[in-house]
């Protein structure tokens, strides 16, 4: 499963970003040049409607480079006219407090237990070399569970290549968004529950592949935004797919997932007004979207643009 997928499907690791320990070790300096700004015809945007409530459906990307510009007036008029801005998870000073202490509860290992204790000989002459390609001392991670080591390897690169949480595009419509009322699909629990349910065998492997991959995650996310940014939803599933490989975690991390959240629009149409739905891009793209499962319930989704 390559990383990069993971990071298109879930709001939690990016905002662990503000809210860990762990990712908030300085990253080492980089020469690398900052991502390249895509241009295209701007991402898509989908409606779901009745007679009296209106849902719109847009796909993110959790992080961005600087300067990609992306917010038009099709996206400002969907935004302005709706009630409500509805994320995957919560977006606020007091979710990022929580978040902490989650990742403390759920990201440690046990007392006594090493995360290189884990490895083998192998895998821990390679993953220290990965963290020593970051600039940071092999120590500083021995104490986490491999999926959260894994996220830290996944995520730290993109920061010293020019990635930036900051320019993400849900902190970007919330902040946008004033004081309109907001709503979540989900809570960081659950999120964060996915990877921590994963067997130790399974966190291991997802950690060496982000350890082995460091140098191809931001090509491979840079690839991503590119057909984000030309609303081209089609071929953006088919990059997502490279790193779907493995049927469990596709089921657990995106498809069970979207098929939820069409229950939870399915449901919501029960209420008049307007929302706006801002969810990882990967939602809405390709076979089982939540646009596949919504059709499936006989609710017909309009792209708008």
């Amino acid at each position: 499963m390559k990383l990069a997928s993971v990071l298109t499907l879930s709001a939690a690791p990016f905002a662990l970003l503000a809210a860990s320990p762990v990712l908030a070790t300085e990253p080492a300096p980089t020469t690398a040049a900052a991502p390249a700004a895509p241009t295209g015809n701007g991402p898509a945007l989908w409606k779901v409607a009745d007679e009296d409530t209106t849902i719109y459906l847009f796909g993110t990307v959790h992080v961005l480079p600087q300067g990609v510009e992306w917010y038009d007036t099709t996206i400002a008029a969907a935004l302005e006219g709706s009630e409500t801005i509805v994320t995957e998870i919560p977006m606020n000073a007091a979710a990022d407090a929580q978040l902490q202490q989650l990742t403390m509860a759920k990201g440690m290992l046990p007392q006594g237990t090493t995360l290189r204790s884990l490895l083998t000989p192998e895998q821990a002459a390679t993953y220290s070399a990965a963290v020593a390609k970051l600039g940071m001392p092999v120590e500083a991670l021995d104490t986490f569970k491999p999926w959260m080591v894994g996220l830290t390897l996944s995520l730290l690169p993109l920061m010293q290549q020019g990635y930036d949480p900051n320019s993400g595009v849900e902190k970007v419509l919330l902040a946008k968004a004033g004081n309109k009322p907001t709503d979540a699909l989900e809570t960081a629990e659950f999120q964060l529950g996915i990877f921590d349910g994963m067997t130790q065998e399974a966190q291991i492997s997802f950690m060496m592949e982000a350890a082995t991959g460091i140098d191809e995650m931001k090509p491979m996310l840079d690839r991503m935004v590119t057909e984000w940014a030309k609303g081209d939803a089609d071929r953006l599933a088919e990059v997502m797919n490279e790193g779907m490989t493995d049927p469990a975690v596709a089921e657990a991390l995106l498809y069970s997932r979207n098929a939820n959240w069409a229950e939870w629009i399915d449901t919501r149409l029960d209420t008049p007004g307007s929302v706006f739905i801002a969810v990882g891009a990967g939602h809405l793209a390709g076979a089982k979207s939540v646009q596949d499962y919504l059709e499936q319930k006989g609710i017909s989704v309009a792209r708008v643009k």
